[in-house]
């Protein structure tokens, strides 16, 4: 076992020969992170067995990746939606199609699949998730949402169940890696390191009239809508610190955010002796995405290799809470309590929405989130109904609250 589980780790991390091939379920296979996933399993096929795909509402690429690699069963977003997949999919393949939240669930307890790779966006993962680690797969997390809204019963599962995880998250996936073979007793906190986003340079009268067309437009990575948007306001950075403190068993005060606009170094640990120990890669979720997959082997890629001599200079500097408050916004909700994390997520996930939609701006995202942590006076959140109850309730406030802030 890994002494990684000697700084309170989520799980346990059996350093077992897996089998070949890993039987592999990919949850928002049509997503950035599925797509890169995929790409990995290209270069590997010899190493994994596609046994199940869900794309939410991309049926016309599923179908495609269905196609190509031939799973037994795929889920979708609805019925409607099953049907019309079914249609796309080439004549002889008739797999088994689920939808909705059951379907997931279903998908991720597949029997015959060891591995489940979480990818879906928001907190739409979580009960996937949470059947995964009920039913003792090794999980590959990108959803940090999971972890988030129910972290605690998360570590319950994979202790019950002898369920494992293992970071895609770039940052998360480097402190990982950067902790291998070290014990609690050496470790003093770990960095996470934030690109800044598209605006970490403007001022506060230029952060009020950005479009969500340059919100999109993230100068190191490519992802999707919403953890762009996320990454523009520091939230992301602010469910990465919530992330980071229940994946290691971390207090707060404990992890620390920079910002790295290079994106090279993906995050640090510092130990007792002062000493950091960085993580340096390319700026491609397939690394993070492959060290999981092949974990505990790597596994070869065919990317660029990083040049640090074009690389030039690293910089690092504080994050500007006073322009970008989500990322303590986060910190004030972890600090009050399981149910104030749910009412974050929420109204985040809500608030990125209306501004996508243009309904709302930039600026607005953080004030509606502010708001819905203000009117909250907690409550008790044991279970995954509660937990979806209250993000939906969240969720309803915030759009009509955005009404009347847009009305006046």
């Amino acid at each position: 076992m890994s002494s990684l589980h000697a700084c309170r780790y989520i799980s346990a991390l059996p350093l077992t020969e897996p089998s070949v091939p890993r039987g592999l379920v990919i949850l928002g296979s049509t997503g950035s992170i599925g797509r890169s996933a995929l790409a990995v399993i290209s270069e590997h096929p010899e190493r994994f067995l596609v046994l199940g795909l869900a794309g939410g509402r991309n049926i016309h690429l599923l179908a495609e990746q269905a196609s190509t690699w031939r799973p037994g069963m795929l889920a979708v977003l609805d019925a409607s939606l099953a049907k019309e997949l079914q249609n796309l999919l080439p004549t002889g393949y008739v797999p088994e199609i689920v939808h909705g939240r059951e379907g997931y669930e279903q998908l991720a307890r597949l029997p015959e699949a060891k591995m489940v790779l979480s990818a879906q966006v928001g907190a739409a993962g979580l009960p996937a998730t949470l059947a995964a680690a009920q039913a003792g797969k090794v999980i590959a997390l990108a959803n940090k949402e999971s972890l988030v809204l129910a972290g605690t019963m998360i570590r319950d599962a994979c202790n019950r169940y002898g369920a494992m995880i293992l970071p895609v998250d770039s940052e998360h996936n480097a402190v990982f890696q950067s902790l291998h073979g070290e014990t609690s007793s050496s470790l003093r906190r770990i960095i996470l390191t934030a690109s800044g986003g598209p605006f970490r340079d403007l001022d506060g009268e230029a952060l009020a009239a950005v479009t969500v067309r340059q919100a999109l437009a993230h100068p190191n990575w490519s992802m999707g809508a919403k953890i762009s948007v996320d990454s523009a306001t520091l939230m992301n950075k602010g469910l990465e610190v919530i992330e980071a403190c229940l994946l290691f068993g971390l207090d707060l005060d404990q992890v620390a955010v920079l910002i790295h606009p290079q994106s090279i170094v993906h995050s640090l640990v510092e130990f007792a002796d002062r000493s950091l120990l960085a993580h340096l890669g390319p700026a491609d979720m397939q690394v993070p995405i492959a060290h999981c997959l092949g974990y505990p082997h790597r596994l070869a890629l065919s990317l660029a290799p990083l040049d640090l001599l074009q690389a030039g200079t690293l910089t690092f500097r504080e994050p500007r809470t006073d322009l970008f408050p989500c990322l303590e916004l986060a910190r004030e909700a972890l600090r009050n309590g399981p149910s104030h994390l749910v009412v974050l997520n929420a109204a985040n996930e809500a608030a990125v929405d209306l501004f996508l939609t243009e309904k709302i701006t930039f600026l607005q995202i953080p004030l509606l989130i502010r708001g819905a942590l203000d009117g909250h006076a907690g409550q008790h959140v044991d279970s995954l109904e509660t937990i979806m109850e209250l993000s939906s309730a969240t969720q309803g406030r915030i759009r009509q609250h955005a009404g009347k802030l847009v009305a006046s």
